[in-house]
């Protein structure tokens, strides 16, 4: 089975941008749908974007309009854009399909001044 593995977290602070890379060990045209997720201390874990294999893409409302997801087809990347960053974005972001699989390390995104 593809393998995905997200990066690109750190810290920023409130209203910059950061770029999440999630990469796949195969082809990620065998991926139906590939979402990012996140989960902040002591709640739970949402999905913030998702886009299919023909390029359908979906957002969490809260961060529609701030946050793009993308696919790179020749790398098997997808990758999620977050620009006018805020602090309740903080969190542990997961690249996965969707409906998700095992879970992976994630990627800490931490907004602060």
């Amino acid at each position: 089975q593809v393998q995905l593995v997200e990066s690109g977290g750190g810290l920023v602070q409130p209203g910059g941008s950061l770029r999440l890379s999630c990469a796949a060990s195969g082809s990620i045209f065998t991926i139906n749908a590939v979402g990012w997720y996140r989960q902040a201390p002591g709640k739970e874990r949402e999905l913030v974007a998702s886009i299919t294999r023909g390029l359908a893409k979906n957002y969490l409302d809260s961060v529609r309009g701030r946050f793009t997801i993308s696919r790179d087809i020749t790398k098997n990347t997808v990758y999620l854009q977050m620009d006018s960053l805020k602090p309740e974005d903080t969190a542990v972001y997961y690249c996965n399909r969707v409906p998700p699989t095992s879970w992976g390390q994630g990627t800490q995104v931490t907004v602060s001044s």
